[in-house]
């Protein structure tokens, strides 16, 4: 198998590359500049210049995109959009690294995270880029894609546990009621679900065990 890993230098690429390169998996940092990665094999790129020639020889793209400033938010949804549109109809392996503003807090699916009257209002802005990202990706029936939240709190650097629980739609709290979650072991949560393939066409989340 193997994987690239879009936008490798950024905080989540970097250690998901990281997490991929350490179990001695074939994996590829695709980066705009310098690589700034432990990966051995590196393609210079920007992520919308990609073509399918670039990522033919790949099994898993990991698209860890991020954009912060709000002139830059609608990159969420044009670069996974690019992502499909290259890999359409094949079996490659889509997983994007999502945010947990969509998670739903009702059994119903009609309310959402970013929607709750504590919720951060400086993060409103990227939550719902992310969900509009999501929207998007749920109608594209031509992709193997996957969508993986974090938990609410997620922490850049946090420590790696090796656990993780593994939730799906819908808010998980852990056992002593948080929502939270270090980036290193996100980054474990995504290289398992880059390894198994169980969830096509499907958001999982994932939260601190």
């Amino acid at each position: 198998m193997k994987i690239a890993v879009i936008c490798a230098n950024g905080k989540a690429g970097k250690l998901i590359t990281k997490e991929a390169v350490e179990r001695g998996l074939d994996v590829t940092a695709v980066v705009r500049g310098g690589n700034h990665t432990v990966a051995q094999k590196v393609l210079v790129k920007d992520i919308f210049d990609l073509t399918t020639d670039d990522l033919r020889e790949f099994d898993v793209i990991i698209d860890a995109f991020g954009a912060w400033a709000e002139k830059d938010l609608p990159g969420h949804v044009k670069s996974s959009q690019h992502l499909c549109d290259l890999v359409s109809g094949t079996d490659k392996r889509l997983l994007i690294v999502g945010g947990a503003g969509s998670l739903y807090v009702n059994k119903d699916h009609t309310a959402v995270v970013c929607e709750s009257k504590d919720f951060p209002p400086e993060f409103l802005p990227l939550a719902k880029a992310q969900g509009e990202e999501l929207a998007k990706l749920r109608e594209r029936q031509d992709v193997k894609w996957t969508f993986v939240s974090p938990a609410c709190d997620f922490q850049a650097d946090g420590a790696r546990t090796g656990k993780y629980l593994l939730g799906g739609e819908e808010l998980t709290l852990n056992a002593a009621g948080e929502s939270v979650l270090s980036y290193a072991d996100y980054a474990i949560a995504m290289i398992d679900e880059a390894s198994k393939g169980t969830h096509i066409q499907q958001r999982i989340s994932v939260v601190r065990a």
